[in-house]
């Protein structure tokens, strides 16, 4: 999921997505049996599954056996009005995709997958927003479907983006007799739950400080209350974004600020160092797709605006997704769990800040400051979950990490919607699996005097963010228009990354284990991403 809902989700089988195919409508829901066509060797079908998801799948002539199944990123599950723009308008839609870039007609990679003798595969999903129980159910039945039509089929790849890396991870876990590798690109893994704190948190800052009439959590369960709701908070959002960025230089407080942003304002504290504690308390990156932390629109603020302006200005830039997805997310979560979910009353957020206080101390605007935003935080009353909800999240999402396919993952280091945490989690969870393993295998060798070495299965490919990237409009503010700096923002994986990571699965099945450190580094370079197994970001706030 982007900011931007702008660009229209399309079935790629409202395209050409081979020349000369014939493409095929879906059939009803009544049909059991998928619609399909053949032309120029070339096989595509698209039919309704039994919970009323939409799904496709092509192969052609000369399908070699494996076969992609993937599984899209989270779409809100609320209409959007153009009024709320950049955010709307979107309208909701399951429209069937089966791989990358499908959704805004790239066809790139169906294209060469198909062509090389792989079959691609994905499903709409019966409902949208958090759907992990129903992309399961989804993809569980697409897979037998398409082996019914291709029974030749002997692998399967689960590959997919955002929250569909948790569908495709949650299937190799609950199914794993149905997967053979595992690809995740920009994971929403939300290992315990703290996805859903990084979202809250930042909502919370705002409300603390900037706007007391947002809300956190605490949704109606009238569903057309709820809607306004979310929509209201989406463009409350938006206006203390707006004005926060009219304030960046000068400090001004929005108009909309708390009683306690104003004892803060009145204080002498500017609101961007208020802005930028929210963004270390939360999480959230200090880079943003066009604001590099280096750079200066002048050489006159050559060392004060990377020091003093440019961390702020990239949680602005953040915030922009972070503000809207939580006011979607956890609605959504609210709904399906039967209430609050959301918990920060044993949230600590001057510890969370403590560590990068010094770094970025004048930004901050001195200890003093950061003690007063802190203690503002402390007067503002917590926001409480009901517990039988929270139990039943994790029937909703949760994941154990637990890495029993081969894996690879795909990130940007400075990803503001699925930070790069969450992989940080998935390679330290998979150490300490692969270490049980390795004293598993050790303790079998003193029995059998033969030791057999465990097989890594955890390759990440990181698309690190470069030094510098950014520009400056005539008047000296970052320019927002420019293209986003490499390895910043959420899943924008060019289709030569996505076919890297596709080539090296197989690679890797057909061989029987990932190759050599040497190979993986220049495959990832020739697609400008980066293997370094001893690369490291920071843990989520939330996990301490």
């Amino acid at each position: 999921m982007k900011i931007s809902f702008k660009s229209r989700i399309v079935s790629v089988l409202a395209v050409t997505a081979i020349a000369g195919t014939v493409m095929v409508g879906a059939p009803t829901a009544a049909q059991a049996a998928p619609q399909c066509a053949t032309a120029n060797f070339v096989t595509q079908c698209a039919g309704v599954g039994a919970d009323g998801a939409p799904y496709t799948f092509i192969a052609a002539a000369n399908f070699n056996g494996t076969v992609f199944i993937w599984s899209h990123g989270i779409r809100p599950a609320i209409n959007i009005p153009a009024t709320l723009a950049p955010v709307g308008p979107y309208t909701i839609t399951n429209a069937a995709e089966p791989a990358p870039g499908a959704a805004s007609g790239d066809l790139s990679v169906i294209n060469k997958l198909v062509a090389a003798g792989y079959g691609v595969a994905g499903s709409g999903f019966s409902r949208q927003g958090v759907n992990a129980p129903e992309a399961l159910a989804a993809n569980k039945e697409l897979i037998a479907t398409f082996k019914t039509k291709f029974p030749t089929t002997k692998s399967v790849i689960a590959w997919g983006a955002s929250l569909g890396a948790l569908h495709s991870q949650m299937l190799a876990e609950k199914n794993p007799e149905l997967v053979d590798g595992v690809i995740l690109g920009c994971p929403a893994a939300n290992p315990q739950d703290a996805l859903m704190a990084y979202f809250g948190d930042a909502l919370y800052g705002f409300k603390a400080l900037f706007d007391p009439t947002i809300k956190v959590g605490g949704y109606s369960t009238d569903p057309v209350i709820r809607q306004q709701e979310q929509l209201a908070n989406i463009g409350k959002v938006l206006v203390v974004l707006g004005k926060l960025s009219a304030g960046l230089t000068t400090g001004a407080w929005p108009d909309t600020a708390s009683p306690a942003g104003k004892a803060l304002q009145a204080a002498g504290i500017p609101s961007r160092s208020a802005l930028l504690t929210v963004g270390l308390m939360a999480g959230i990156p200090t880079r943003s797709k066009n604001v590099d932390g280096v750079s200066a629109p002048s050489a006159a603020t050559a060392e004060t605006y990377p020091l003093a302006i440019a961390p702020a200005v990239a949680v602005l830039q953040n915030m922009g997704t972070i503000g809207v997805a939580g006011s979607l997310l956890i609605a959504d979560g609210e709904l399906l769990a039967g209430g609050k979910v959301y918990d920060n009353t044993k949230t600590d957020y001057a510890a969370r800040v403590a560590a990068d206080a010094d770094i970025y101390s004048f930004a901050l605007s001195g200890n003093n400051a950061v003690a007063a935003i802190i203690g503002a935080l402390a007067a503002t009353p917590r926001e409480t979950a009901d517990a039988a909800a929270v139990a039943k999240v994790p029937g909703l999402i949760g994941l154990s990490g637990k890495i029993t396919k081969p894996t690879v993952i795909v990130q940007a280091e400075s990803d503001e919607y699925t930070p790069a945490s969450v992989v940080q989690w998935y390679i330290d969870t998979y150490a300490d699996q692969f270490a049980a393993e390795k004293m598993k295998a050790m303790t079998e060798a003193k029995k059998t005097r033969s030791y057999v070495a465990p097989t890594n299965n955890l390759v990440t490919l990181w698309a690190k963010t470069a030094p510098k990237y950014s520009k400056f409009t005539a008047t000296g503010s970052p320019d927002l228009s420019a293209p986003a700096g490499a390895g910043t923002g959420h899943c924008l994986f060019t289709s030569a990354q996505w076919l890297a990571a596709a080539d090296l699965m197989t690679s890797t099945l057909t061989n029987g284990k990932f190759p050599t450190g040497g190979k993986l580094t220049t495959t990832a370079r020739k697609v400008g991403l980066s293997y370094d197994n001893k690369f490291r970001v920071p843990t989520f706030k939330a996990l301490g």
